[in-house]
């Protein structure tokens, strides 16, 4: 097996996603449907509709992003007749992307994963006030060097590396001062440019321990199942299988950093050729090239690029 199913994590979503999956497939319908009543939210109106400020809210974003996810891999599954299982050997996605890569692998279920990541946007935006906190994207630097700038700029505030995302991207957060002292001190690192992103708390450092502590009692009352390929898990960078494990590497990863770059390595030293991104956005797919060169990248969100997948699969 040379594929892999990869999904996206914050900042893919956009009003309207998943709006075409809708129309073309009762499969996407029902999953939609599905996470509304688990949420008892109206939840696909806001992702069809907007509007856009209430859409790129933590605790809507996270469980918008894993429904299309799901939509996708249902419907791959159920229309498309290829089960998880034949398409792929291993799964992994960025940050909320993991639960979305657990669901589809039948490790969790659909309505505790939309349930988990509403309290996990929920959490991670009430563990630091707004405007403390930031994050920033480092472009040209990798990984050591960046580590280096957070230590250097740190000055007994919290910066640390949040997402190694390969190409020479990486991003950091902590507080907002140290976060601005790091966009200068990595520029005397190698740094091109780095750039404050729009996102409403720092997530993926030691701010989140609040979030971290209650995404450990939230997991404590949902089981999990072995999901049926191997999750590539982000802080690890090597797969895992094991329920218990599973549930103790999630609540790592809030306050961990996502190591996507050596997660899509690790992948391809088990022979994975091909990254496939199940949902909103084409992020993940892109930065595949930037990684390693012989890799191929694929993103499934429209209902035309899912029947183009199915024949070739």
């Amino acid at each position: 097996m040379s594929r892999a199913f990869v999904f996206p994590g914050q900042g893919s979503q956009a009003v309207g996603m998943g709006s075409d999956l809708a129309q073309a497939f009762a499969t996407a319908r029902d999953v939609f449907q599905e996470v509304d009543e688990a949420l008892k939210q109206n939840l696909s109106k806001l992702m069809r509709e907007g509007p856009e400020s209430d859409l790129v809210l933590t605790e809507n974003a996270q469980p918008a992003l894993m429904a299309v996810s799901m939509a996708v891999a249902r419907i791959l599954e159920k229309d498309g007749g290829k089960p998880l299982t034949v398409l792929a050997s291993h799964v992994a996605g960025h940050s909320l992307g993991e639960y979305s890569a657990l669901a589809a692998a039948g490790g969790l279920q659909l309505a505790d994963a939309a349930r988990l990541l509403k309290l996990r946007g929920q959490s991670m935006q009430k563990a630091v006030p707004v405007g403390v906190g930031a994050m920033a994207a480092l472009l040209g630097i990798e990984l050591e060097p960046a580590e280096e700038a957070c230590k250097e700029a740190a000055l007994g505030e919290v910066v640390a590396v949040a997402n190694d995302n390969g190409g020479g991207q990486v991003v950091v957060s902590g507080h907002k001062a140290a976060v601005e002292r790091t966009i200068e001190v990595a520029k005397t690192k190698g740094a091109k440019r780095g750039m404050l992103l729009p996102v409403s708390a720092p997530f993926h450092c030691p701010l989140m321990q609040p979030a971290a502590d209650a995404m450990k009692a939230a997991l404590e009352t949902v089981s999990l199942a072995t999901p049926r390929v191997p999750l590539v898990a982000n802080v690890l960078a090597a797969e895992i299988t094991e329920p218990t494990a599973i549930k103790q590497r999630l609540v790592e990863q809030v306050t961990g950093l996502v190591r996507w770059r050596e997660s899509v390595q690790y992948m391809r030293s088990q022979g994975v050729e091909t990254l496939v991104e199940c949902g909103s956005g084409k992020v993940l797919s892109g930065l595949v090239r930037r990684i390693d060169k012989d890799m191929t990248g694929l993103a499934l969100n429209t209902p035309a690029d899912i029947e183009a997948f199915l024949k070739m699969a």
